[in-house]
């Protein structure tokens, strides 16, 4: 792991510090053993200087050294006597002239866009802005922000990582677990305290133990990246609490960490991931490189705007220069056509995956990246880089296929992943009872062919859920028709929540409600491990976690965002209910599709799908065309003839039965006949989630209860599969 360093120079080394040119790459402070190079990118700049601080608590620079070389737009140098635990950042030099794009003020100290670990947060003050308060942007400011604005510090890259290896999970095989690093363990009583709400408590055993429980296989974290704390949320004694503000694309957020040393901080967050690893369980990170937290042209100069804002920021097409572009919904938006600001995302990617080991990202607001230069293309530079990169193309890659100005889905190209929002949308429809919604039920429980075949995709390339960390939690889902955000001192959060509260707004103890309630979410739950695509489980659904309503928690650093251990029965329940709904998935490859389904909307023997009336008949096209139809049995053929191994041997697995009552009425279902020696075995009921198995015997009814999901699996009497086994070794004998 190698030995940290001295942090830091004393007056007198300082004076006879050496500086030599140094090379340009890579970007920002690098270590290489003996000393350390550091470089800067700025097109527009006339001069950068290193700043060195010798404490935290420093409200001036210790000493100031001009970068001596610069190649091409990159300023550099070496220091042969500086060391790991360094506290740096810079001052950058240039024309004030923000009517042109330009905000330079070498008055703000600014903190390396390539820092590894961060050595002082933000501390807001008004010398962090550019222009002078309460006067427009077009002001200067003189203050020096050096006792309040961030600090990197230079890191030693060394770990020993022994034999990890990506884990590459096939995409079939993958189930996603949204999680929180903070809110996930800040209430877990089996950790110590010390360790709740960070990467190590994370990584504890008792986390890991119920994350395989559940048989996930990859955790998708919020935002880790080093973000800003906004100012006005501190001032309500509120937070940013989801992270969705970056200010340091290659640093983990300290405020995650048990460690108290920066150095310390980046290792945590290594040994948490080479211990997911060793669980089978890949790491992949929630990524924000759509907009910066330095906001539109009345936010601080932190880094970016101070070091080169033409280079950074996308310039407002109506507005000009001076402001920027906002597809975000947050001030700015990233230049991703800009060379140097495409690399800076590149690289931080790259970095993720070498130096710290990640699986893959889930890229927020990712039409933002698309946007060439204002339209979104499929065939944009961002996604041309990163598929022909030897390192990104083989990593998981997730976009959230939106932004403030259009809707995308099904709209990227291979290998991308997108979130399916209509996927979202239409399962809490269809449950909640509305009209005309079966037949884009079924469209959705095959995958969604009609958005992602067109340009080559399957149905893996559709990322399925029910909720998310932006919205109503599952239990919310079924207990409020409307948002309850007065916490976040604001008017926040969607008003189009697609909830139902069954008769009571929140929780109550009607026995009658809150049994529908439990049962509404088995449903999705089981509505999203029974379609085609990939299941991604927001942490604590699993068991019925509520945020008390609150749709949108993105301030709420508290028991309304932190998950709750302590369960109750019914909690326990749905637990055990999930686990169960986790093998039927995981043990059935019909389930895991790569493929679309053959025509699947249309009766025909010769299909590995086959839609049911009640009566066990073919669906017809009035069928599905009555609004109020509500109802229907799903086939699925265990012989899958479009799907083989690489090897191309074919994947089979066991023939399914569907049967799917979203009425508010009993139904009895006709079962489809079987061959001799065969049987319909039902291993999930959500009227009832504590049944294991249920056999049906020939030509009996299945009575399925309103608002419920049945799901049976064709068995073999015993016999039949010791022959059949039988002539298996005889056969390869």
């Amino acid at each position: 792991m190698g030995t940290l360093l001295p942090m830091v120079l004393g007056p007198a080394e300082y004076e006879t510090m050496r500086v030599w040119p140094g090379r340009p790459d890579p970007l920002g402070a690098t270590w290489d053993g003996h000393g350390v190079n550091f470089a800067l990118f700025s097109q527009h700049a006339t001069k950068v200087e290193l700043c060195l601080f010798d404490s935290t608590d420093a409200n001036e620079v210790a000493e100031t050294i001009e970068l001596p070389t610069r190649t091409g737009f990159v300023w550099h140098g070496y220091f042969p006597e500086l060391r790991p635990g360094q506290l740096y950042a810079y001052r950058v030099h240039g024309p004030y002239e923000p009517a042109v794009g330009h905000r330079f003020n070498a008055n703000k100290v600014l903190i390396d866009p390539y820092a590894k670990a961060i050595g002082r947060e933000t501390n807001w003050d008004p010398s962090l802005f550019g222009y002078i308060i309460g006067e427009t942007d077009e002001s200067f400011d003189t203050q020096d922000s050096a006792g309040h604005a961030p600090l990197g510090v230079v890191v030693n890259d060394s770990f020993f990582w022994g034999d990890d290896e990506p884990l590459r999970t096939p995409w079939s095989k993958t189930l996603i677990y949204e999680l929180h690093v903070r809110g996930f363990t800040k209430l877990h009583a089996k950790i110590p305290e010390s360790k709740r709400g960070t990467y190590a408590g994370l990584a504890s055993a008792t986390v890991i133990k119920h994350l395989q429980s559940l048989g996930v296989t990859a955790v998708e974290l919020l935002p880790v990246h080093h973000f800003v704390r906004d100012k006005f949320l501190l001032e309500r004694k509120l937070t940013n609490f989801w992270g969705y503000n970056t200010l340091s694309f290659f640093a983990p957020d300290p405020q995650y960490a048990a460690a108290t040393t920066p150095q310390e901080v980046v290792r945590e967050f290594k040994r948490m991931v080479r211990s997911y690893h060793q669980a089978g369980i890949e790491v992949l990170l929630d990524v924000v490189y759509n907009h910066t937290c330095e906001g539109n042209e009345y936010g601080p100069t932190l880094s970016f705007k101070g070091i080169d804002n033409a280079s950074y920021y996308r310039p407002s097409i109506e507005k000009g220069p001076r402001c920027h572009e906002n597809y975000t919904g947050c001030g700015n938006s990233w230049r991703i056509g800009h060379p140097h600001a495409l690399q800076l995302v590149l690289d931080s990617l790259r970095y993720w995956v070498r130096e710290m080991h990640v699986d893959g990202f889930r890229f927020d607001l990712c039409s933002v990246l698309g946007r060439e230069p204002d339209d979104f293309t499929a065939h944009a530079a961002f996604f041309k880089a990163v598929q022909q990169d030897e390192v990104l193309s083989k990593v998981k890659l997730i976009a959230e296929p939106w932004d403030c100005r259009g809707y995308h889905v099904g709209a990227y190209p291979s290998p991308w992943r997108e979130w399916n929002g209509k996927y979202r949308d239409c399962v809490r429809k269809f449950w909640r009872g509305d009209n005309g919604m079966l037949g884009e039920f079924a469209h959705r429980l095959c995958g969604s062919e009609e958005l992602f075949a067109h340009n080559g995709r399957g149905p893996l390339c559709s990322i399925i859920f029910v909720t998310s960390h932006d919205g109503f939690t599952l239990a919310d889902l079924v207990s409020h028709n409307d948002k309850h955000n007065a916490a976040n001192l604001e008017e926040s959060g969607d008003n189009h929540n697609l909830s139902c509260n069954y008769g009571h707004e929140g929780p109550t103890d009607d026995p009658a409600i809150n049994a529908l309630r439990q049962r509404q979410q088995r449903n999705m739950l089981a509505s999203m491990f029974l379609s085609q695509g990939v299941p991604m489980l927001l942490a604590g659904d699993e068991f019925g976690r509520t945020q008390q309503g609150n749709n949108n928690a993105y301030c709420q650093d508290n028991e309304i965002s932190w998950v709750d251990w302590n369960w109750s029965t019914e909690q326990k329940e749905l637990l055990s209910f999930t686990r169960r709904l986790v093998e039927v998935w995981n043990s059935n490859t019909v389930f895991q599709r790569s493929t679309f389904f053959r025509k699947p909307m249309e009766a025909d023997a010769s299909h590995d799908i086959h839609w049911l009336t009640p009566a066990a008949e073919p669906m017809t096209q009035a069928d599905w065309e009555a609004g109020f139809a509500k109802c229907v049995g799903v086939l699925l053929d265990g012989t899958m003839r479009d799907e083989v191994t690489a090897h191309n041997e074919p994947i089979t697995g066991q023939q399914v039965l569907l049967l799917i009552n979203a009425s508010d009425i009993e139904l009895a279902f006709n079962l489809p006949e079987l061959s001799s020696g065969s049987y319909w075995d039902a291993v999930i009921d959500t009227v009832d989630p504590k049944q294991l198995t249920r056999v049906m015997k020939k030509d009996e009814q299945y009575r399925t209860q309103p608002k419920s999901l049945v799901v049976l699996v064709r068995r073999e009497q015993l016999l039949q599969r010791l022959r059949k086994k039988a002539g298996q070794v005889i056969r390869r004998v």
